[in-house]
Parts: structure tokens; C-alpha cells; sequence
């Protein structure tokens, strides 16, 4: 990835006040509010249109300005000491906005009609989902279908990667065990300890915060030559961590922050110190869900946000990389992290409403069937979906939250009324839809 190039350093004397006339204002102002709205930096604010008799490197200082007169600042500093801020321009807003809508009237929050089996299916389908792709972004390699066969029918990992990804999904569950408990150095360091068992290349690492008698680490590249950030020092870890609990403990009269804002911001905040020496990546990623649901976002129980973050993850690490190059705004990472939590939302949306539609269909032969449960009904319309998936008894009793013997009746029920079909693959039975199954239940 291409690091950004450094934006022009300007000062107060770049424009005149004979070049600052009230009509050059009024064309600026639109440049100021298009810029703020997809939050460019310089490398894409120089190639806009501009008005005339205003050079970019002009227009640059002008919105600069108005970026910083409206910034906040927090106590994370890099390593000249200088602070870190945001603000909150309308796009922000708007997205914020939207959230908490979403949030708040979800199908899956108060809609009575979705039955508790469902959003346990939808929950463990999003915890399985966060774990992969969490994982994947810090470099594991095996396939979803590979993964999600794993993860459903409990088998143990093959190797390192799905290591990541089981730690991954063991620790989404085990984040929610907490959520009563305040931020402290400790909760960080079991969260890692718990996402990076049996993954580091020297197993004393998982736990603990970098030293100085550690190896210095820096960020690379994909290219692995290329150095992207150079994180803090190792003697100022503990005590940029300990600023950072006690920020996300905080709760100022004077200054309100929006939950999800600070949220982003601590995930940025463990990335840029990069307390430990390998798993800062997905030990972030943890954090955020962490303070989302302590905050009683219920509906990031049933969100991915590191799936969107997957599919644009050169964006992600520019938005880390803008936000330290451009005067230390975060707003560059807050924006992008709004964007990847409305995609979640969106394919989230997406997913109930094709779930739904099985709902419905499930119920249409319920008349046919009047002892199918709601469990059987479901895994049927599911099978006349893909009828090539495979079904096993681990899995549906992993799904729905029932014990083995309960589960094994279910399909056992549904083979006997020829339904599916079952054969053996190694020490297991694995289940199938019948090849007739459309016709039999239309029949």
C-alpha cells in the first residue's frame, strides 16, 4: 500500500485578506462542506475543482482550519507529545444517527415476533462471522466454509489460522462476561491472553504488554518491507494504557461522548500504542464490541463489522494512517468505522429479511406437518434454500441451543418422514436434503 504523501504546511500568511473577499468565501465554503462530508484528505482535496483565483494548497490550509477550531482533543499523544483529536462534522452525525435508530427498533431488539431461537441462530451466525473475518484481517488463511464447518460442529483447530479464528469466537462469547466490570489493564490483557492462546510465535507474549527488553516492533506493509507505523515506545506502554482506561471510564458533565464514538476511538487508541507484541489487531477489534455492548448496544451482538472492514481493508489501514499523518485527527478513522458498521447493519437487514421469507415458508407446511417444530421447520427451509448443505447433529444442537439427544431426535424425525437423507462421514452422521424434497412438501 502506498503510504500518503505529507500535506503542504501552511501558515497564517498564505492568504491575504485582499484574496479572502466574501465572494471567494461563499465558492470555498461548498469545497469546505463536499470535503468534509467523504472527510478527504490532501491527496484527494488537490485533484477537486477549484474555485478561481484559489490554489489547493490554499483551499487545504482553509479547510484545515475550519477542522481544527471545531476538533477535540483526547490524551492520547504520539511520541512528539502531541495530542490526538475528532470532531464531528454532519456526516458523522448523520451515521450516529442512524445507529442508534437502527439500535433502537431493530426486529431483532423488540419485535416480538422473532422467536428467541432465531436470535440465537442470528447471534451465533454473527459471532461466527466477526471471528473469521477478525482473523483474516490479521493475516489467517483457511476458507469461510472451512472455518464455519469448524466452528459449528466443534472439531479442534488444524492449525495456527483456524486457531485465531476459534480463539476469535471463544472470545466474542467471553467479552460479554464482563460487561458489569469498568476498563482496567487487567480486562485488556485477559482479553488478549484469551484471543491469541496457542498463535504467537513465543507463547510468554499472550497476556502481557511489550517491554523494553522486548524485540522493537514496527508495522509493515504486506510487502513486509514497507513500515507503516512505528508504535509507541515499550516504557510508555502501561501508562498510554492506563490513559486510555481511564478515558474509556470517564463520564464528564461537561463533555458528552457518543458511546459508538468512543468506541472507535479506543479501537484506534489500542492499535496506535500496540501494547503488545503480536494480537493488537484483534485485541482492538474485541475492545470495541466490548464497550458497544457494556454500553447496551444490544444489536452489535448480531453485527460483523470486521466483514465490512474485510472487504475494505487497504481503506482501513489508510484511515490509520491518515489520521496520524494528517495533525493526528482520528475523525479519518471514526468515518471510515461508521461506514463499516452501517455495511454490517445493511447485510444484517439484508440477512433477517431472507430469513423471514424462510420463516414464512416454514410455516406454510406446518399444516402438512402439525408435529414439526419450529427447529425442524426452519433447518427444512433452510435445505429447500441450498439443498446441497450439509447438516449435523453437533451443529443443529450448537444453533438452537438444545442438548445432543434433543437435536439427534429432530433430524432423526426428518429422515424417518423422508425428509433428509443421512449417511456417515468418518465417526459422524451428517444429513442432507432429500433430492425430492421441493416436491414432497408441496405434495
Amino acid at each position: 500500500m502506498k503510504i500518503p504523501e505529507k500535506a503542504p504546511i501552511l501558515h497564517a500568511d498564505t492568504l491575504s485578506q485582499q484574496q479572502l473577499t466574501p465572494e471567494l468565501i461563499g465558492k470555498v465554503q461548498g469545497l469546505i462542506r463536499k470535503a468534509n462530508s467523504e472527510y478527504m484528505y490532501w491527496d484527494d482535496l488537490k485533484y477537486q475543482s477549484m474555485p478561481e483565483g484559489l490554489l489547493p494548497e490554499q483551499a487545504w490550509f482553509l479547510l484545515r482550519m475550519s477542522r481544527t477550531i471545531q476538533s477535540r482533543r483526547i490524551s492520547l499523544i504520539d511520541s512528539k507529545g502531541n495530542q490526538f483529536g475528532y470532531w464531528l462534522p454532519d456526516s458523522v452525525l448523520r451515521e450516529i444517527h442512524f445507529i442508534d435508530q437502527q439500535s433502537g427498533g431493530s426486529i431483532l431488539v423488540d419485535d416480538p415476533s422473532v422467536h428467541s431461537e432465531e436470535k440465537r441462530r442470528y447471534m451465533i451466525r454473527s459471532i461466527v462471522d466477526e471471528a473469521i473475518s477478525s482473523s483474516q484481517i490479521e493475516g489467517a488463511v483457511t476458507t469461510r466454509v472451512a472455518a464455519k464447518e469448524m466452528l459449528r460442529t466443534g472439531r479442534k483447530p488444524k492449525d495456527r489460522s483456524e486457531q485465531m479464528i476459534y480463539n476469535n469466537y471463544l472470545s466474542m462469547q467471553m467479552i460479554k462476561k464482563h460487561l458489569e466490570e469498568p476498563l482496567s489493564i487487567e480486562l485488556i490483557q485477559e482479553i488478549h491472553a484469551f484471543i491469541t492462546k496457542n498463535t504467537l510465535d513465543d507463547p510468554t507474549w499472550a497476556g502481557r504488554f511489550r517491554t523494553p527488553d522486548d524485540e522493537e516492533i514496527n508495522v509493515f506493509d504486506s510487502d513486509g518491507q514497507t513500515i507503516l507505523h512505528v508504535p509507541a515506545n515499550a516504557s510508555d506502554v502501561r501508562a498510554l494504557m492506563e490513559n486510555m482506561c481511564n478515558y474509556a471510564n470517564s463520564d464528564r458533565e461537561e463533555e458528552f461522548v457518543n458511546p459508538i464514538i468512543k468506541g472507535i476511538l479506543l479501537h484506534f487508541w489500542l492499535a496506535y500504542v500496540h501494547p503488545f507484541m503480536d494480537g493488537n489487531g484483534r485485541t482492538a477489534r474485541a475492545l470495541f464490541y466490548w464497550y458497544m455492548l457494556k454500553h447496551r448496544y444490544w444489536l452489535f451482538e448480531y453485527l460483523s463489522v470486521s466483514t465490512a472492514i474485510l472487504s475494505a481493508r487497504t481503506q482501513y489501514y489508510r484511515s490509520f494512517l491518515y489520521s496520524e499523518i494528517d495533525d493526528n485527527d482520528a475523525t479519518y478513522f471514526i468515518v471510515y468505522n461508521l461506514g463499516a458498521i452501517h455495511k454490517a447493519i445493511e447485510k444484517l437487514n439484508s440477512y433477517i429479511e431472507r430469513k423471514q421469507k424462510e420463516k414464512k415458508h416454514a410455516y406454510r407446511f406446518a399444516m402438512k406437518y402439525p408435529s414439526l417444530n419450529l427447529r425442524q421447520r426452519t433447518l427444512l427451509a433452510s435445505a429447500l434454500e441450498k439443498p446441497y448443505e450439509l447438516f449435523t447433529i453437533e451443529t443443529h444442537s450448537r444453533i438452537h441451543g438444545i442438548t445432543y439427544q434433543t437435536a439427534r431426535t429432530d433430524l432423526l424425525t426428518l429422515k424417518e418422514m423422508g425428509l433428509l437423507d443421512m449417511r456417515k462421514e468418518g465417526k459422524k452422521f451428517v444429513f442432507t436434503a432429500h433430492p425430492d424434497l421441493a416436491k414432497k412438501l408441496e405434495n
